[in-house]
């Protein structure tokens, strides 16, 4: 093992969806600092699904709690597209008294995404091979890749048995890849508002793509790092943004109101600074603007392509001649949670995976969280989804 080291990234922490200079943030949740934070290095080149290896892997990972003697208190919990291992910075309150994991008996670890910019091997890392950054050049990592690497990990700390692994969206996928990959070791997974994307769901992340790589500072991928596509990863993450929430929140929220700094949207001559073709911006353009204007200061793009091609590739039916086949093997017990206004993985379709797979002999079942947050419910709402699991 070595000690962390710095990457694209800045570390994340809690962060209020107050915009600045609009008016206090509400208090900030208490940090909860890791037992022990550090990265992992693999001791031969990993092989991985679309047949090139990545030689001197590494992942950054974070450890809550206390291994006990016998080894049996360990559980995974899996980020989403954008967090890091940090999980008590921006998952706080399933550590609540009384809620899903407790430091007085679990041992909790989290572990960053190959690809990513928190840590983990990802494009901006080196590649021993050239000795230089991956960039562009950074293989096509599936789920299953960092399920297996993931594996590699636990097995160093001596972990044969998880009695829980928990994540949502991406960290969803990772939850049941693993319940499939290692059955003998999963005792229990949570797997929260996820299926295969749909069409809809590659069609945004196509366009959050073009949307980094039309941006002349993209420059192929090559682009240095003090002048990265900022304008392309902004727009990418607005994108995002609205399939992370709903159109009753946006409403609430928004509505027609025109934007808190003063901007008027009926300005007709560009007084406020503009053109008149566009005019001052509603509240709901300034949410968006701002959201992408924090993004960019904490994440890397080509590491944000990296992540979405691992989600869209992510299908644990690909390759199977039914779904007897693809989970037939699983032997831990599995709750599915859908989240009743997400349009991205709407609440049917992962109701209907569950009875896919628990009509496959697998022990599954399926609850929904009722929330207008969307897609971002799960970590919008923690308090709601730890009620729901209880």
């Amino acid at each position: 093992m070595k000690s962390a080291k710095d990457g694209a990234c800045s570390t994340i922490g809690i962060m209020s969806e107050t915009r600045a200079g609009t008016g206090s943030s509400p208090p900030a949740k208490p940090f909860l600092a890791p037992t022990y934070e550090g990265d992992f290095v693999l001791d031969e080149p990993l092989l991985l699904e679309c047949g090139r290896a990545l030689a001197g892997v590494t992942l950054h990972y974070a450890v809550y709690g206390r291994l006990n003697a016998t080894k049996d208190n360990a559980v995974l919990v899996c980020h989403a597209l954008t967090g890091s291992a940090l999980v008590g910075s921006w998952w706080p309150e399933i550590f609540a008294p009384g809620a899903v994991l407790s430091l007085d008996h679990d041992f909790v670890i989290c572990i960053n995404m190959l690809g990513s910019c928190y840590g983990s091997t990802g494009p901006g890392s080196v590649n021993p091979e050239t000795g230089s950054i991956y960039g562009p050049d950074f293989p096509l990592v599936s789920i299953r890749d960092n399920v297996r690497a993931q594996a590699k990990l636990l097995d160093s700390l001596g972990i044969r048995r998880l009695r829980l692994v928990l994540g949502g969206s991406i960290g969803g996928m990772q939850a049941l890849d693993w319940a499939i990959y290692d059955p003998l070791r999963v005792q229990r997974a949570l797997i929260i508002g996820v299926t295969p994307l749909s069409a809809m769901g590659l069609a945004l992340n196509h366009l959050q793509r073009q949307a980094i790589l039309r941006d002349p500072e993209w420059k192929g991928g090559r682009y240095r790092p003090q002048r990265p596509p900022r304008h392309g990863l902004a727009f990418a993450r607005q994108i995002a943004m609205l399939s992370y929430k709903s159109a009753e929140l946006f409403d609430e929220r928004f509505g027609r109101k025109p934007n808190r700094n003063g901007e008027d949207p009926w300005d007709a001559d560009g007084k406020e600074g503009g053109l008149g073709l566009i005019g001052g911006r509603f509240d709901i353009a300034g949410y968006l603007d701002h959201q992408g204007e924090r993004f960019i200061d904490r994440f890397d793009a080509n590491s944000y392509l990296a992540i979405l091609r691992t989600m869209d590739i992510w299908d644990p039916q690909r390759g199977c001649t039914s779904a007897a086949e693809a989970f037939g093997g699983i032997r831990g017990r599995l709750s599915f949670i859908g989240i009743s206004s997400d349009w991205l993985f709407p609440p049917q379709a992962v109701r209907d995976f569950a009875y896919t797979i628990r009509a496959a002999g697998v022990q599954a079942d399926y609850r929904e969280m009722t929330s207008a947050h969307g897609h971002d419910a799960f970590l919008a709402e923690q308090a709601e989804l730890v009620r729901l699991l209880q």
